[in-house]
């Protein structure tokens, strides 16, 4: 087994078409074929299922590339660290949940930087996907909550994933709404006050469980809800509807606007915010960097 044949493999996969694979990586379609055959012989297994749609991954096959995308992912590393200072660019991408000031973060990592020849990207997505793209190294870390409620249950799918969750602080609980809402006036809310309000809450799509809940009280009975999937369409609800969502109260008017506020809830629960890695990966320049920048936001 060969560095290139995780390579090939890992290709084959990602593109799902021996053909494109081929193509992209600048080899003959029968010597890729020729490659993944010896490997599956070599280790006894079938990666791949070939079909006139294209390629199906095995289970046993998507076992085996799970190792597979990491030691070429690391392989990828080591070449970036090690290469020539002319060769050297920059990577890093992070994925969170909903967080405008994770974002903010994002952007002041861009702006140090701007003078270096660099790769970014950001992705604000769905808790699961989060999770995904670490594991699948499309992203360096994952920026999402925990809580008393889904912390065991977030902790144990990490650790089958071979992620771990770095806490970095702690946020009470607050009611994120429009500066016209009525509620917006009080100094402190119930959850009972809420009730004649709709709670906006980030679709979650096909993993939708309680435990993914980007918003806290998940099992709370609320009379009207309403799902969406992203932040802009949110902050229209809280405006057109009087809706509100339950956050940890950091709020960036410069990408949000300040027509909206924060007010706390009447709760002891706490969010824990933090980020999902690699176990035993260390951080690179970049995500050193943009975690030293998210500490900034911790609340006094």
């Amino acid at each position: 087994m060969t560095l290139q044949q995780l390579i090939y493999s890992t290709k084959i996969a990602e593109t799902k078409s021996m053909n494109k694979a081929a193509a992209e990586l600048f080899i003959s379609q029968p010597a890729l074929s020729t490659a993944i055959h010896d490997l599956e012989e070599e280790l006894n297994i079938e990666i791949f299922i070939r079909n006139q749609r294209g390629i199906i991954v095995t289970t046993e096959g998507e076992n085996f590339l799970s190792y597979a995308r990491q030691i070429v992912e690391m392989s990828s590393m080591l070449k970036d660290r090690y290469s020539s200072e002319e060769m050297k660019t920059n990577k890093f991408s992070v994925s969170m949940q909903h967080y405008s000031f994770a974002v903010e973060a994002f952007m002041t990592l861009a702006e140090e930087f701007k003078l270096l020849d660099y790769e970014l990207a950001v992705h604000e997505t769905k808790t699961a996907e989060v999770i995904d793209n670490v594991e699948k190294f499309r992203s360096e870390l994952g920026i999402i909550y925990q809580s008393e409620f889904n912390r065991k249950a977030i902790d144990k799918i990490l650790a089958d994933r071979a992620l771990e969750f770095i806490p970095l602080f702690d946020c009470a609980v607050f009611v994120y709404m429009s500066a016209d809402n009525p509620l917006a006036k009080k100094k402190c809310i119930t959850l009972e006050d809420l009730d004649d309000y709709p709670c906006l809450s980030f679709e979650q799509g096909e993993n939708n469980s309680f435990y993914y809940a980007e918003e806290m009280f998940p099992t709370h009975k609320y009379k009207r809800v309403i799902k969406a999937d992203d932040r802009a369409t949110m902050l229209n609800l809280m405006t057109g509807l009087q809706g509100f969502t339950l956050c940890s109260g950091i709020i960036c008017e410069k990408l949000n606007g300040d027509g909206y506020t924060a007010i706390p809830l009447e709760t002891n629960e706490l969010m824990t915010i933090g980020y999902v890695k690699r176990k035993s990966m260390p951080l690179s320049k970049l995500g050193e960097r943009y975690i030293s920048i998210l500490k900034k936001y911790e609340p006094k």
